[in-house]
């Protein structure tokens, strides 16, 4: 996978040779983005059980148990990964079922890794083409954090609406949240964007509102970790505040996420689990230290829009509007069956 952190400065790309590695590439942010890192873990599990046929009197059943539950804690937020270990553990299931020994299950579980893959690609183009049809066209989208090809298997979420307005012949701008602290914006979406040739724009994460009321900004379009069943959606952290200010500028703020983000389980936005980072992530600037010694630090990686901000969520099924827990439920209710 490519190594996210070195964005933009060097395109560096690992190999990852075991499932301790992937849980460590998804830890430290190698690799991000709610359905990438869910695609990843798949892998990681389909790794642990090559690895555990391979290697011969390894209980293979119990070493999926334990390389699941280590991905799960990596990162609590996003549910597609925890999606992403619990399809893997029923097909670890229905293998048993049908007969498969080790080495049968661990060719099943790639090649269900490698299925995944492609769902996630194809969701996300699908994705796109519904969250097109809500882009004039001739446009200025704002958008927060990472959600393109690089936070997903490929193609993007909300960036994905944004390719996909183009690819349909519409004219769209791009101004991108530089996403402190970690620099998502400025790093990977400028990137991503600007290879694509796509008019990008680079702003500080509070300028947005500025922008907003001197009506340069048509619409927001951001991805998601998490979709309570009322609507109420966790996303890198100032999402938040985007929301509350397209509101009060009366600019649409669109969701963008698969129906694998959708969590019905979770009943509303106060049961979405958020994780806290390294302070270092505030206090430094690669490596080089930019706050004073000692002082406190609160660095929440995520914060939780109230489904009233959201004008509608986008997924690959269609796009569901308020109220919310009836249209993710008709959505994502085959997801579920």
């Amino acid at each position: 996978m490519i190594d996210q952190r070195e964005l933009p400065r060097a395109e560096v790309w690992l190999e990852l040779e075991s499932p301790e590695e992937v849980v460590e590439a998804i830890r430290s942010m190698v690799v991000r983005g709610a359905p990438a890192i869910g695609v990843a873990a798949a892998f990681g599990m389909a790794l642990a059980a090559t690895q555990a046929a391979k290697a011969g009197g390894v209980d293979l059943d119990r070493r999926l148990e334990q390389v699941g539950r280590a991905l799960e804690q990596a990162r609590p937020t996003a549910v597609n990964l925890r999606w992403a270990v619990e399809r893997m553990r029923a097909e670890l299931v229905a293998s048993r079922q049908a007969g498969a020994d080790d080495a049968a299950v661990a060719a099943w579980l790639e090649r269900v890794a490698r299925e995944l893959h492609a769902e996630d690609v194809a969701a996300c183009i699908a994705l796109g083409r519904h969250g097109a049809a809500l882009v004039p066209a001739d446009a200025t989208v704002l958008t927060h954090c990472n959600a393109g090809a690089l936070a997903t298997a490929g193609y993007g979420t909300a960036l994905g609406v944004v390719r996909s307005a183009i690819e349909q012949g519409k004219r769209v701008r791009v101004l991108v949240d530089e996403t402190r602290p970690f620099l998502q914006g400025a790093r990977l979406t400028a990137w991503e964007l600007m290879r694509d040739g796509i008019d990008t724009t680079l702003i500080t994460d509070n300028s947005a509102g500025a922008l907003m009321c001197a009506r340069e900004v048509d619409l927001v379009v951001v991805g998601a970790d998490r979709v309570a069943a009322n609507g109420d959606t966790a996303n890198k952290i100032g999402t938040y505040t985007v929301a509350v200010l397209a509101r009060e500028n009366d600019v649409p703020f669109y969701v963008a996420a698969p129906t694998s983000t959708i969590d019905l389980a979770c009943p509303d936005g106060t049961h979405i689990p958020i994780e806290e980072r390294d302070a270092r992530e505030v206090t430094e600037l690669w490596g080089v230290r930019v706050a004073p010694a000692g002082v406190r630090v609160r660095n929440p990686a995520f914060d939780v829009t109230p489904a009233r901000y959201i004008t509608a969520i986008v997924t690959e099924r269609g796009v569901a509007r308020p109220p919310y827990l009836d249209s993710l439920r008709a959505l994502a209710a085959p997801e579920r069956t």
